[in-house]
C-alpha cells in the first residue's frame, strides 16, 4: 500500500481498535464511543475509547525503512477505555463485568492484525512492524488529570499504548546510482563490491569471504575459505540448495540456478550463505559459518504503455506521452520485466533519478506475474507526474538494489 496513506495511521489505529472490541466473537459485543468521558455518547452498556496522549517512540528514533530514506515518524499511542452500564453509570457490578471483558478482549496477541477488518486498513499496512498492545498503570491520579472539565466523576478505567505506529515522510528517498555499473550497456557481472558483508560465526568449516557479494540469477558466485575440497558440499542460500560448479581447497564456487531459485519462490534480498557437508554415516548436513549474501532483483525493460518502436534500444524507455494540461511534465503507466521483481508481500519501491538525486519515488506497485516475479507495474498519476527528459529508474526490492537502471525517456506528446 502506498506509504502516503500512513498520513491516516493515527485514526486508523482508533477504528481498528474500536471494531475489535465491538466484535461478538473477538470482543465485547458492546458499542464503544471515542471521545473525551464527557462526550460518551452510550445510552446502555457501552465502552468509551479515549486517545488521551501521543509520544515519540524512543527505540525507534532515526529508524529509516530503507538506507537512505528519511526516517519515518514512530509513535505511541495513549488510550483510556471506561465501562459504562448506562448513560452516567460507571461505578456498578455490571460496568466492572464489562471493563474486566475489555481487558481480556485488549490482550489478545492479533486484537491489532488487519485482516477480517471491515475498515480501511491501508493506514497501516506498510508498518514493517506488528501493532503491540501493553496495559499502563491507570492510578487515580491519572483518571482524574484526565475527567477533569465537564465531567469531574472519578470513574474506573484501563490506560493501554498502541506501538509502533510509523508516518512516513512525504520526502522522497535519497538514492543514488552504483558506482562503476555502465548504465547504457546490458547488465554484467558486477567487478566491484557495492553492498555490505555480515559474518556470522557458527560451528563447521570456515569461510572467510563471498564474492561478489550481491550477485543476480544465473550468475556464478565464489565462496573462499578452508576445506573447501571436501566431497559432498552443497551451498545453501537461505533455505535453497544449490550444487557446487567448482571446488580448490581455499575456495569453491557455486551457480544461482535460476530455476532452483525461481521454483523456491524466495525473493531478492539478503540471506544466509553456508557451505553444507552431507555426512555419509547419517545423511546429515554439517554447516559451516554463514556469511550474508544479498540476491539482487535483475531489471531486464521497463516500457510505456504504448506500443513500442519498431527497433528497441537496450535498457531504454522509449517516449511516454504526458496528460496535457501539465507543460514540460509526463505521466504513464510503467512496466518493468526482469528476475526476482517481488511479489505483494515485499517491500518494492522504485525511484526516479535525475541530476544527480531522486525526483519521485512510487511504491504503489502491482505484480503482474508474481509467482515467477518477472515484472512489475505502476501508474504515475498526474498530480505526481515528473519532469520531462531522461531518467534512470532505480529498483529496490527488500532493501537490495538491482545493478542495472535503465534510462526511461519521459516527454511531452
Amino acid at each position: 500500500m502506498p506509504l502516503a496513506d500512513t498520513s491516516r495511521a493515527i485514526g486508523a489505529v482508533t477504528e481498528a481498535l474500536k471494531e475489535r472490541l465491538e466484535s461478538p466473537s473477538r470482543g465485547t459485543g458492546k458499542p464503544v464511543s471515542v471521545g473525551r468521558l464527557d462526550q460518551s455518547s452510550g445510552s446502555g452498556e457501552h465502552l468509551n475509547l479515549f486517545l488521551y496522549e501521543i509520544n515519540f517512540d524512543p527505540h525507534l528514533k532515526n529508524t529509516s525503512l530503507n538506507e537512505g530514506e528519511k526516517p519515518p515518524v514512530w509513535l505511541v499511542l495513549k488510550y483510556l477505555l471506561t465501562a459504562f452500564e448506562s448513560t452516567t453509570d460507571s461505578d456498578s457490578p455490571d460496568a466492572h463485568k464489562l471493563l474486566g471483558a475489555a481487558i481480556r478482549a485488549i490482550q489478545q496477541d492479533d486484537l491489532l492484525k488487519l485482516d477480517g477488518l471491515a475498515i480501511d486498513t491501508d493506514p497501516l499496512a506498510p508498518n514493517p512492524s506488528s501493532l503491540f498492545v501493553t496495559f499502563d498503570e491507570s492510578t487515580s491520579d491519572l483518571v482524574a488529570r484526565l475527567t477533569q472539565g465537564t465531567d469531574e466523576t472519578p470513574r474506573l478505567s484501563i490506560a493501554f499504548q498502541v506501538r509502533p505506529v510509523m508516518i512516513a515522510p512525504s520526502e522522497p528517498g535519497d538514492y543514488s546510482l552504483l558506482v562503476g555499473v555502465d548504465y547504457t550497456q546490458p547488465p554484467t557481472v558486477l567487478q566491484k563490491d557495492y553492498v555490505g558483508l555480515d559474518v556470522i560465526p557458527s560451528m563447521g568449516a570456515v569461510i572467510d569471504r563471498i564474492e561478489p557479494k550481491g550477485f543476480e540469477l544465473d550468475e556464478e558466485v565464489t565462496i573462499f575459505g578452508t576445506d573447501m575440497h571436501l566431497a559432498n558440499l552443497t551451498v545453501m542460500l537461505g533455505s535453497v540448495e544449490l550444487g557446487v560448479t567448482m571446488q580448490q581447497p581455499d575456495r569453491l564456487k557455486f551457480k544461482v540456478n535460476d530455476a532452483v531459485i525461481t521454483a523456491a519462490g524466495i525473493s531478492a534480498g539478503s540471506y544466509p550463505v553456508t557451505v553444507a557437508l552431507t555426512l555419509s554415516g547419517t545423511g546429515k548436513k554439517r554447516k559451516s559459518n554463514a556469511v550474508m549474501g544479498n540476491l539482487v532483483p535483475t531489471v531486464s525493460s521497463a516500457l510505456p504503455n504504448i506500443p513500442p518502436p519498431a527497433i528497441p534500444v537496450a535498457n531504454t524507455v522509449t517516449t511516454i506521452a504526458a496528460a496535457p494540461p501539465i507543460p514540460k511534465r509526463a505521466h504513464a503507466r510503467i512496466d518493468i520485466t526482469g528476475k526476482l521483481l517481488g511479489k505483494d508481500t515485499d517491500d518494492v519501491i522504485v525511484a526516479f533519478y535525475r541530476n544527480g538525486k531522486v525526483e519521485k519515488m512510487f511504491d504503489a506497485l502491482t505484480f503482474p506475474n508474481a509467482p515467477a516475479q518477472t515484472a512489475l507495474r505502476f501508474t504515475i498519476p498526474a498530480a505526481d507526474a515528473v519532469t520531462a527528459g531522461d531518467h534512470n529508474l532505480i529498483v529496490i526490492v527488500n532493501g537490495q538494489q538491482s545493478p542495472m537502471s535503465p534510462i526511461a525517456h519521459m516527454d511531452n506528446p
